[in-house]
């Protein structure tokens, strides 16, 4: 009888375990951590990226080279190539968007879904927070080339963000975005992106992935742009340089 009410003891601790073992993790904090991969929520980061297009629509279109630097709530992005678009700049801060040109009198407010080049927006060069601007739900586990991710259903959480709905595949083990689908509102799938992160960068004495390449395929056509990313610099910027009557 002991024996048995021992047992009975036993099945019921690991009926009660069970559920918390079994948790799904914060589909929010999930989120919030692959975004340091992508110049989210650094303290002070600075990097090149190099964009260029290719398919049956892309003859027109010239290769770019921007210099982007962010901090915790905002980015600055300055177009360096080609020549025609050199010292254009967009600054984001917050959820908020400007771009200045030469020749422009002042600042204009713009979307971080303007078209920026080939299948890149504005907003796919600007440090990434998609914490602050999706709600993520946890909809599956899939192993994604080999690896196993979570694959995030993510809402736009507000009219500045980039996309209406992405579903996002992050990896397990790296806690990095490696794939995405981007949507519209009426739930039209418009792009697919990879991602890869053969870039480090060392913050607060921590080395942490950093993405290299982010590769956007348009979903009807063969049109592709692809954005590679280089010449890491932690730096601390003073709040004057992502100001707007600054640009």
């Amino acid at each position: 009888m002991k024996t048995t009410t021992m047992a009975a003891g036993l099945l019921l601790a690991g009926l009660i375990a069970a559920p918390a073992a079994m948790a799904a993790p914060d589909a929010q904090e999930l989120l919030r951590q692959s975004d340091q991969a992508r110049g989210g929520d650094l303290p002070g980061l600075a990097w090149e990226v190099r964009l260029a297009n290719s398919g049956s629509a892309s003859e027109d279109l010239q290769p770019m080279r921007l210099d982007v630097r962010a901090n915790k709530t905002a980015s600055l992005a300055e177009v360096r190539e080609p020549l025609s678009n050199k010292g254009s700049k967009m600054l984001q801060v917050d959820r908020n968007m400007w771009l200045s040109k030469p020749g422009l009198k002042k600042p204009v407010a713009i979307s971080p879904r303007l078209r920026l080049s080939g299948q890149a927006a504005i907003g796919d060069i600007a440090a990434t927070n998609y914490a602050k601007d999706y709600a993520a739900k946890l909809l599956r586990e899939e192993t994604l080339n080999g690896e196993p991710c979570y694959v995030l259903d993510l809402k736009s959480a507000n009219k500045q963000s980039t996309y209406d709905r992405i579903v996002y595949w992050v990896s397990e083990k790296r806690m990095v975005g490696v794939q995405a689908q981007f949507y519209s509102l009426s739930g039209k799938l418009l792009k697919q992106a990879s991602f890869q992160y053969d870039n480090t960068v060392k913050v607060g004495g921590k080395s942490i992935p950093f993405v290299s390449a982010m590769q956007i395929n348009d979903a009807l056509t063969d049109a592709r742009t692809t954005l590679k990313y280089g010449e890491l610099r932690v730096k601390t910027f003073a709040d004057a340089e992502f100001q707007v009557d600054n640009l």
